[in-house]
């Protein structure tokens, strides 16, 4: 075997506790970092679509430009729908928050 090349099974093996355990944190910090990150923007994800899908329940348009009926509109079935998404909008921001802060805490960085 050649001198100058340096076998990366024989050198691992080598590495002292301390050196492992740091390419462990290292490993387990990116990846958990990604995860989270990943998270929060899932959450920001569904804000935005259940903003959209509640932006689209205020609108009555005609059934045609001529025509002066509204299509199908069902006031107890609008305002439940849009407090239901009002609800899920609340707690959606809140675990959004919680996420950011929590992400800014255990990795000192801001999203």
């Amino acid at each position: 075997m050649n001198a100058d090349l340096k076998p990366r099974f024989i050198e691992s093996l080598k590495r002292n506790n301390e050196q492992i355990r740091e390419d462990r944190a290292v490993a387990i910090g990116e990846d958990s970092q990604l995860i989270y990150r990943r998270r929060v923007e899932d959450i920001a994800l569904k804000i935005k679509k259940i903003e959209r899908e509640q932006e689209g329940l205020i609108d009555v348009s005609p059934l045609d430009k001529n025509s002066l009926t509204f299509a199908d509109f069902q006031p107890e079935q609008f305002v439940e729908k849009d407090l239901e998404l009002s609800l899920i909008l609340r707690n959606l921001n809140i675990q959004l928050e919680i996420a950011e802060k929590r992400f800014e805490y255990l990795f000192g960085k801001k999203l």
